[in-house]
């Protein structure tokens, strides 16, 4: 790759990074959490704002977009954040999936009545992250970089509702509060996002990453490093194959995640077998702890 494709990828692949770097750590939290399809309920639901936008006639690029997105996905936090915060038997996984259902539906509507609905569908989905540019990509690592030192702060807070929301209510913690919080500040980096990546492969740096590191480790930290790492390196590697033999960049990206997970899986085995292996001998490698006993 010469040095003229480099600069002009250059913006995309920092852009990339980025985003790998927050939501590999977000991803930690809603596996354990349990509500995998909170991220493609959020971003539909930015996606559904920036619709009705562009039906209205904003110009798709304009700032209006943002900040109508980004108004739907707070109220999308305000629902989530409330159901969770009932005693209710419907499950909060089917409240995201209703939501998710409702919100695509209404995305084809509005965009129905918007030309070019093609093409802001196929956006919305897959994205044009090549397209972006680096007073965006600054921005981003700013509002970025902001709540990932919020997060760090009330990171035990976080951590400890994720783990097991029932206890922390039982000793007193306002567990619909911090919810809120972390639903709503989700939303922001979600629609950040989703405005540059596209809602697949937002999903994807999200929940991917978090899936690798379980393969192999039960500790947070660990986990936590490992889908920081494969974020990298699946970013360069799907920036290379799109230019490479010249494919979408966000779908690419999207399949090298599938690629690279399956390979990780095939050698979790192999892997398992050497850490049993270098155990000291005559002694038995433990189960895995739980999620509870780990915090």
């Amino acid at each position: 790759m010469d040095w003229t494709i480099f600069q002009f990828l250059a913006p995309a692949i920092v852009a990339s990074l980025i985003i790998a770097g927050i939501h590999a750590y977000l991803g930690l939290h809603v596996v354990e959490r349990g509500v995998i399809f909170v991220d493609l309920s959020l971003a539909q639901i930015a996606s559904l704002g920036a619709a009705i936008a562009v039906w209205q006639g904003y110009d798709p690029h304009s700032s209006a977009i943002y900040w109508m997105s980004l108004i739907f996905t707070l109220i999308g936090a305000v629902i989530f954040a409330v159901v969770k915060g009932q005693r209710a038997r419907i499950p909060q996984e089917a409240i995201i999936g209703i939501s998710y259902a409702v919100a695509s539906a209404a995305v084809i509507l509005a965009l129905s009545k918007a030309t070019g609905e093609a093409e802001h569908l196929r956006d919305m989905l897959v994205g044009n992250i090549l397209a972006v540019q680096w007073p965006e990509v600054w921005l981003t690592g700013a509002i970025y970089l902001f709540i990932g030192v919020c997060h760090y702060v009330c990171r035990k807070r976080f951590l400890e509702i994720s783990i097991d929301a029932q206890a922390a209510a039982a000793r007193g913690v306002p567990v619909r509060l911090w919810d809120f919080f972390f639903y709503a500040s989700f939303g922001f980096v979600v629609t950040r996002s989703v405005a540059i990546a596209g809602v697949l492969l937002v999903f994807c740096y999200l929940i991917v990453p978090s899936v690798a590191g379980m393969l192999f480790s039960e500790r947070i930290g660990a986990r936590l490093a490992i889908g920081w790492v494969m974020g990298t390196v699946v970013s360069m590697l799907g920036m290379y194959f799109s230019v490479q033999f010249d494919l979408p960049t966000g779908a690419t990206i999207v399949c090298t995640f599938g690629l690279v997970l399956i390979a990780m899986a095939a050698a979790r085995p192999l892997f398992r077998r050497s850490v049993s292996a270098a155990s000291p001998a005559g002694r038995q490698v433990t189960a895995p702890q739980s999620s509870a006993s780990r915090a």
